[in-house]
């Protein structure tokens, strides 16, 4: 087994981010050895309260926010009060890397000017995860992983032409728009630090980030390719590089690109005559693929995966995503929730620390910070307890 790779040991992460990029990045630190304070409003992350629940070993809580806030530390501060900013000043002191991901200028309603914090502690790295960044006409506009992926001009690439873009099931502009560009940024920003001494601000516009997913198809765009939706070589208009229905109501992928391996599969069909049609996108590419999709659509699923057993075709099933945490060892026993950890070539990291009740870590976090700033934020009411934390969704 691997060793587990854990060079942020000794590493102290202040997240003020809520839903899924943040606390995916915060995620990426915490399973490298990062100890990550999770700062949450007195109702806590919205995120938690979102069904389906889970139990855990610190209550109920939605399945999502259990997946991705494993191992931190949770506190929750009323950022609306001044002895609660006042708080979160003295712990952003305290902090190597500070996170967030509000629209701009709601950080600095909420107490912390982040110029003014990395000029009084010039290590502090700061890191704002945000739709549209900083500045820039739609820097204030609101939005979630949907309106950035149409921003970047993505979501047009998706589905049929005949039929409006497609959703995609996976939050693509929040991690990798969002969460993975921060993490490179972060690690790089620390090595860079070693260096200088001195930390930086790092401004995430998930609209940009994801936009690099696109690279295949904005960089042919550009070239001059004005393939409809759904029509282009590697969005559905290949017979070679599309997904065909079987007899059951299943489906398989097909990534054959090569024409060795979409020769192969033609002749394993029968239909050995199409392989010249592998990247026709045109009227003969159609005709080819209707042939194939009549040919699979006559035998299930497992037939087809057992005819094609061994042969390099590129050829698997769609699986469900309960099939696929099942095939990848992602089903923890005794029903535990799922934890998320990206894998970083060295192993997932071992499953331990369950996602924290809200404010779970309030009085050890509270013991090494000043006894008057504490008092201050207790008698304000700026840090509720554990016990009399709000339970239920609220905005925030």
């Amino acid at each position: 087994m691997s060793t587990p790779l854990r060079p942020l040991v000794g590493l102290r992460v202040l997240d003020l981010s809520r839903y899924l990029p943040g606390p995916f990045l915060t995620q990426i630190l915490v399973d490298l050895g990062a100890e990550v304070i999770k700062i949450e409003a007195p109702q806590g992350d919205s995120l938690r309260w979102v069904p389906p629940f889970v139990d855990s070993p610190a209550g109920p809580m939605g399945a999502a926010f259990a997946a991705v806030n494993a191992g931190k530390r949770s506190l929750a501060v009323d950022s609306r009060k001044p002895a609660g900013q006042a708080l979160l000043r003295a712990l952003a002191a305290t902090a190597d890397v500070l996170v967030e991901s509000f629209r701009p200028g709601v950080i600095a309603r909420m107490g912390l000017d982040l110029g003014a914090l990395r000029a009084a502690h010039p290590r502090l790295i700061t890191a704002s995860i945000s739709g549209y960044g900083q500045q820039g006409p739609h820097a204030l506009r609101a939005g979630h992983d949907l309106n950035y992926l149409a921003r970047a001009g993505l979501l047009g690439l998706w589905g049929p032409a005949d039929r409006p873009p497609q959703v995609p099931a996976a939050q693509l502009a929040d991690v990798a728009g969002g969460a993975l560009p921060a993490a490179i940024g972060i690690l790089a920003a620390l090595m860079e630090r070693n260096q200088t001494g001195l930390g930086r601000h790092l401004d995430i516009s998930m609209t940009r980030g994801v936009m690099a997913l696109g690279a295949v198809g904005l960089a042919q765009a550009a070239a001059g390719d004005e393939s409809p939706r759904g029509a282009g070589f590697l969005t559905g208009g290949a017979p070679c590089y599309r997904c065909y229905a079987t007899a059951d109501g299943r489906f398989l992928a097909l990534g054959a690109l090569e024409p060795a391996f979409f020769g192969a599969f033609c002749a394993g069909l029968g239909l050995p005559a199409l392989a010249g049609a592998a990247f026709d996108t045109g009227p003969e590419g159609e005709a080819a693929a209707a042939q194939i999709a009549e040919a699979l659509a006559a035998a299930p699923l497992d037939h087809w995966l057992a005819h094609f057993a061994g042969q390099d075709v590129a050829l698997d099933p769609v699986l469900s995503p309960a099939e696929a945490l099942a095939e990848a060892g992602w089903l923890a026993e005794g029903g535990a929730p799922l934890q998320i950890h990206l894998d970083l070539g060295c192993g997932r990291p071992a499953d331990g620390a369950a996602a924290p009740a809200l404010s779970a870590d309030r009085d050890a976090l509270l013991a090494s910070l000043d006894p008057d700033l504490v008092s201050a934020a207790l008698a304000a009411g700026a840090l509720p307890s554990p016990a009399s934390a709000s339970s239920s969704w609220s905005s925030p």
